[in-house]
């Protein structure tokens, strides 16, 4: 008896060739998608979203575009999470990712064609990986010990991480802004206490780094413009109790005295609760939620400064960097921690008016402004800042450097295309092929540039056969560079973290021989 279907009706199942066609296909479309935006002469993509605002965003970051497509493939989804985790977890090589993992597949489609197992490829694949990082380890430099020279690895990573982007006009600018705020957090990885706060107006050039914190909110009428030696209560509690709270609920009375008389009950209320957030000793309030006016200028009396509505990153940011926590009751005031620092004053930013705290307790905080002609630009702006933070984060843990500009990759290929000699049987075939992967990604940043990549390509594998070559392609002015001279660096956990993921994401879509898609649930008649 022949079973000819198991699943329901509306559910479907590609099997061998055409299942692993399929998953070659989709890794290989989101690998194209994105490989333009590679390298320092990479284009930007618009993203319009089809909601309500028809929002547009403008980027090469590789994360960004591949978060905000829908998509249908299930190996292209495994493509769009490595470029996430490689964010999360690096926060550069999004884009390389996802090429390096497409190219595999691109080579692997070939062998499987040629009759060679997916598990024969799979073991050469392997081989290959470990091959590629031990020769990146061979190669690695690491300036712990000279502070002067580990800041200059530092500022070239950065300038490396941000010519690829936006920024690339004012790379020195803000690969200097970036390496003085990583620096600050000596060693830590949070980047919770580097607040970047943009500001549309004047241009890219304009943006600074301010040590403290900068509250995008003004401070109200009637209350002290400057504060010194501030404590600062950080709460997030209603302050706008003048109104009775209770849904559904009815309230009759027989004359107006006697709504008087509740408003009364409720001013008083809400006076003991001013007094005992008074009695914290206390001259900044800032609350989550909205104060009304009453509060406000009890608060205004007692000479308090008292900021409303500040989002909850804002004041989950404030408590952290001055080293006080989120209070919602006040009826003991030994239990609640208070923040201080030693001034607040309102500054002026382009037409805007913020509260800028100095002289706080967490003495890595500060604040990057960034200025630009428009939101779009901003947004771009501050993803790129946002990268080289993370990479510079990462680097100062893992203080390991490489050289930029298509050399890790030549460096990976010639040791990875030696091993393919050496190896008897088919796995030969998967480790070259993986070797020839991997000299797709200096091709694509030549092509991306608009030039003849298979010159390049030929003379850079050429110059990698001398001893301690230093040659990368220099896309400025169109040849084989030494990327020493060109200080063009790369943190070796980014490229560790490439090679990696893309050798396991490949892997994975590899070993896939069927893809079943459920039928949806349907709902019931409930008539």
């Amino acid at each position: 008896m022949v079973l000819d279907r198991i699943f329901k009706d509306d559910s479907s199942e590609e099997k061998g060739e055409r299942a692993r066609m399929a998953s070659f296909i989709g890794g290989m479309a989101i690998a194209d998608l994105v490989k333009t935006t590679l390298g320092p002469k990479g284009m930007d993509k618009i993203l319009q979203s089809t909601g309500r605002g028809r929002e547009v965003t403008v980027t090469n970051d590789g994360a960004t575009i591949l978060k905000s497509l829908h998509i249908d493939n299930p190996a292209a989804k495994v493509l769009v999470d490595i470029s996430k985790v490689q964010d999360d977890e690096v926060g550069d090589g999004t884009t390389s990712v996802v090429v390096l993992a497409g190219e595999l597949l691109r080579e692997a489609e070939k062998l499987v064609a040629a009759k060679i197992h997916p598990m024969t490829i799979i073991s050469g694949y392997r081989m290959a990986a470990e091959c590629a990082l031990n020769a990146l380890l061979q190669k690695v430099m690491d300036n712990k010990e000279d502070p002067e020279k580990f800041k200059f690895d530092l500022m070239k990573i950065a300038m490396t991480t941000l010519s690829s982007k936006i920024l690339s006009q004012d790379k020195e600018h803000f690969a200097k802004l970036a390496v003085d705020a990583v620096m600050r957090l000596k060693g830590s990885t949070n980047l919770e206490s580097i607040q970047i706060i943009k500001k549309p107006g004047g241009s890219l050039k304009d943006s600074f780094l301010d040590e403290g914190f900068i509250l995008d909110k003004k401070i109200g009428i009637g209350q002290p413009k400057r504060i010194e030696n501030a404590k600062i209560l950080v709460a997030n509690t209603a302050m706008d109790t003048d109104k009775v709270k209770i849904y559904g609920a009815r309230v009759r009375v027989d004359s107006m005295a006697k709504v008087a008389e509740i408003e009364v009950a409720e001013k008083e209320k809400m006076r003991e609760k001013v007094q005992k957030i008074i009695a914290h000793g206390i001259n900044c309030f800032v609350n989550r939620q909205l104060i009304y006016n009453f509060p406000e200028e009890l608060f205004a009396d007692a000479g308090i400064l008292a900021i409303e509505h500040a989002d909850f990153d804002g004041i989950e940011r404030l408590a952290l960097v001055t080293g006080g926590e989120i209070a919602s009751t006040f009826d003991n005031p030994e239990s609640v921690k208070l923040g201080h620092c030693k001034l607040i004053e309102e500054i002026m930013i382009g037409e805007d008016k913020l509260i800028h705290f100095s002289g706080v307790e967490l003495g890595q905080a500060c604040t990057i402004v960034l200025r630009g002609a428009s939101h779009h630009v901003l947004d771009e702006a501050e993803r790129s800042l946002h990268d080289a933070l993370c990479v510079l984060s990462q680097t100062v843990n893992d203080s390991r450097v490489l050289l930029g500009g298509g050399w890790p990759e030549m460096v990976m290929a010639k040791d990875v295309d030696e091993l393919a000699r050496k190896t008897p049987g088919k796995r030969s075939h998967a480790i070259e092929a993986f070797a020839r992967a991997l000299v797709a990604i200096p091709t694509i940043i030549a092509d991306n540039a608009g030039l003849d990549s298979a010159e390049l390509v030929a003379q850079l594998r050429a110059e990698h056969h001398k001893e301690g070559c230093t040659a990368g392609i220099d896309v400025i002015s169109g040849s084989v560079g030494d990327m020493v001279q060109l200080g063009i660096s790369e943190a070796f956990k980014v490229k560790q973290a490439v090679l990696l993921s893309a050798t396991e994401a490949a892997e994975m879509i590899l070993r896939v021989d069927e893809i079943i898609t459920c039928a949806p649930r349907k709902r019931e008649d409930r008539m």
